[in-house]
Order: structure tokens, then C-alpha cells, then sequence
């Protein structure tokens, strides 16, 4: 992955830093990320309107980042991501809604965006996620920082599989 470095921070230069295979949607949320990211900085919340981007919405969720350790609660959830799990996570704690957040792939993953402020990108297969059994999961997470540098929000863009290799 080609990457830069821009006064001791990690600078993205797009979607070419992403496996070849990854999805189109995915690649566009990291175009959008870039594009609206403040020279030197990481993007914050107060950069980024979903309606900027109204056809990834439905698999958009933002989560906010609280404490140290970190919890991290739902701010918003996209159709397609709530359909997908069963139910609505909007103002809620992820440890609370799963039970075995703390010992997940997702956990450890938000974890590393929130100490690095570096993307993380993931594809699994089979995966449970939230009590429902995925063929495969394509999931982001986008670090997101009022200050520019301390990242509070994460942007998760997460694309579900069915048996027949179908995301959605």
C-alpha cells in the first residue's frame, strides 16, 4: 500500500491504497474521506455530511468514541447495516448491544484506528456478526477527529455476503 508521510502523520493517497478486489462502494468512501480530509490532518465529523454521499448511506454507521479504554456508541446507522444485524443501534453502546464485542475482530479494529488514526480495512469469511451468520463481511473503519489529530469518530462502511458471493 503506497502511502505518504506529511509532518510525522500518515497521509492517504486514496483508494489506491486498498486490495485490488475490494469493493467499488468501499473504494468510494475512502475517495470521499481523502477528499475531504484538511491538509495534515485527519478528517473530523464537522467534515463530513452523509448527504454529500446519499447512495453509501444505507450502509454508513458512525460511531463515537468515549473514554480510555474506549467504548464506542452508535451515533448513526444506515438502512442496509440495520437490516443487515436485525435491529437499530442508534444511541447505543456496542458492548452493551454485543455481548462479546470486547473479544471481536471489530473491537480490536476500532481499537487500532482510535490509537494510530489509520484506516482499517477487513473481509472475512464465514463470519457471526451480531447473532446472524454471514457467508462474508466487507467492512472500514475511517477515523474521524474534531481536533484533526485525536480521533473521536470512527466512519464504518460495512458491506454483507450471501452464499452466492452477493454483498449488499
Amino acid at each position: 500500500m503506497a502511502t505518504g508521510q506529511e509532518e510525522g502523520r500518515r497521509v492517504y493517497l486514496g483508494s489506491s491504497e486498498l486490495p485490488a478486489d475490494c469493493h467499488p462502494e468501499i473504494r468510494e468512501i475512502v475517495d470521499h474521506w481523502c477528499a475531504i480530509r484538511p491538509q495534515g490532518e485527519l478528517p473530523g465529523r464537522q467534515h463530513f455530511d452523509p448527504v454529500d454521499v446519499p447512495h453509501l448511506l444505507p450502509s454508513i454507521r458512525i460511531l463515537e468514541v468515549d473514554g480510555d479504554p474506549p467504548r464506542f456508541k452508535a451515533r448513526l446507522m444506515g438502512t442496509k447495516m440495520r437490516d443487515s444485524v436485525g435491529y437499530e443501534q442508534t444511541g447505543k453502546w456496542l458492548d452493551e448491544v454485543y455481548p462479546e464485542f470486547e473479544m471481536s475482530s471489530a473491537f480490536l479494529g476500532l481499537n487500532a484506528v482510535v490509537e494510530t488514526g489509520v484506516l482499517n480495512w477487513r473481509r472475512g469469511h464465514p463470519i457471526l456478526f451480531y447473532g446472524k451468520e454471514f457467508m462474508t463481511i466487507e467492512r472500514l473503519y475511517l477515523p474521524l477527529a474534531r481536533d484533526g489529530v485525536t480521533v473521536d469518530m470512527i466512519l464504518t462502511y460495512l458491506l454483507f455476503g450471501d452464499s452466492d458471493g452477493n454483498m449488499y
